[in-house]
């Protein structure tokens, strides 16, 4: 698939803040996708793929992610180098950390965090952006992460599953937020955030993450399943590896174990006071 010439725009912007061109499509089928292939056929660190319109876009445990044409940021990032396997989950969070500060840097919203990498703002709580990291060729010499990078720009017409708790940036914002501006910061602020977890400043990262994601984490009532089925609790805390730290429950059929203290590393969380129902 041979890519497209690079908007002036995003060209512009990438320039004046140091950064290479990205490998640009006006439409895709999947800029993660795409990614991975680059990847696999030795792509650097930090090669980027940029797209207009997906047409397979995808969230979380294989939802779609719609990206309707000059509605969004669609961006896809390669990470590579040693500790990837270990540091999967850090590196999520990371990614995390670098599009929220880079949103609040281009449009000055007070945005937040929720777990594992949603990007919210407002009460009930309005999904603006979404990360999804996807590994290739881990253990081996070739491995690579690619961190998508989904952010809601303009106002679109969402599906009717995510209409009532979807939002864009346009939409919150009072001034006009430039794509080629925001793809930017995302990139100058992902390879910020890789180069601490690299210095071994994960404490840096955690820390700031948990100050993003403040709200869904101070004793927040939250909603999740797991393998005995529906349970619920609070969450009070990041931990060192990512997981999101709760405190279960007991129902009436389900007695404690110990404390009820758990920790998630993966699934659906639904926070009762701050989720849109």
């Amino acid at each position: 698939m041979t890519p497209d010439a690079v908007p002036a725009d995003v060209a512009a912007a990438l320039s004046r803040a140091g950064l290479p061109p990205v490998v640009f499509f006006t439409e895709v089928d999947s800029t993660n996708d795409h990614a991975l292939s680059l990847a696999d056929l030795g792509a650097p660190e930090f090669t980027a793929v940029l797209a207009d319109v997906q047409r397979a876009g995808r969230g979380r445990r294989g939802r779609t992610w719609f990206s309707p044409p000059g509605a969004g940021v669609y961006l896809s990032v390669i990470v590579r180098g040693g500790g990837l396997d270990s540091q999967l989950a850090l590196l999520t969070m990371a990614a995390g950390v670098a599009v929220a500060d880079a949103v609040s840097s281009v449009s000055g919203l007070p945005v937040e965090l929720k777990w594992p990498n949603d990007l919210v703002i407002g009460r009930p709580w309005r999904k603006l952006a979404g990360i999804l990291c996807e590994a290739s060729a881990l253990g081996t010499s070739q491995a690579a992460v690619v961190v998508g990078i989904g952010v809601n720009l303009d106002r679109a017409a969402y599906p009717r599953e995510v209409a009532d708790r979807a939002t864009s940036l346009a939409a919150e914002c009072d001034l006009p937020v430039g794509r080629a501006d925001l793809v930017a910061a995302c990139l100058v602020q992902l390879r910020a955030r890789v180069a601490s977890l690299r210095a071994n400043e994960t404490t840096l990262v955690l820390d700031r993450w948990r100050a993003l994601g403040r709200a869904g984490l101070d004793q927040a009532p939250v909603r999740w399943t797991d393998e005995r089925g529906a349970c619920r609790g609070m969450a009070y805390g990041i931990g060192a590896d990512g997981a999101l730290l709760v405190r279960r429950v007991a129902a009436a059929q389900q007695p404690l174990d110990g404390d009820g203290r758990e920790r998630l590393i993966a699934g659906d969380v639904e926070w009762e006071l701050l989720s849109r129902a």
